[in-house]
């Protein structure tokens, strides 16, 4: 059982909850965690059990940071949204710079979310079981 972290800026947040409802079959054989709006989305638009933090701008991806690095996050599906500047894009870069640091797989986008989460079905992060 991976633990994977949800997070979607404003103009993202329906893209991952289509996202979560396509491949709710393999979510829910996970622990999930998101930030506080996008996983009271998700919850309300599929049966998937997630871990709520603070929003993103109230500290919720320093939230996750944390359990980054603590070991206790598998895999970060962040769906950034490129074209509007964020209030606490040193909180989101330090996020991500933990995910560097700590080899954690991180997608920042519906495409390379896909591909990671094809990949936990096939079984290809389970050496993240080891550490």
């Amino acid at each position: 059982m991976l633990r994977i972290a949800l997070i979607a800026h404003d103009r993202m947040k329906e893209q991952m909850v289509q996202f979560s409802i396509a491949y709710e079959p393999i979510l829910e054989k996970h622990k999930l965690y998101a930030t506080g709006t996008t996983g009271t989305k998700i919850m309300e638009n599929t049966n998937l059990e997630v871990k709520r933090f603070l929003s993103g701008p109230f500290g919720g991806d320093q939230e996750i940071g944390a359990l980054i690095a603590k070991n206790k996050m598998d895999l970060v599906l962040f769906f950034r949204d490129p074209l509007t500047s964020q209030p606490h894009e040193p909180d989101i870069l330090a996020l991500l710079r933990l995910a560097d640091v700590h080899n954690i797989p991180v997608a920042t986008n519906m495409a390379t979310a896909e591909i990671l989460i094809r990949s936990i079905d096939q079984g290809d992060l389970a050496w993240r079981d080891s550490i």
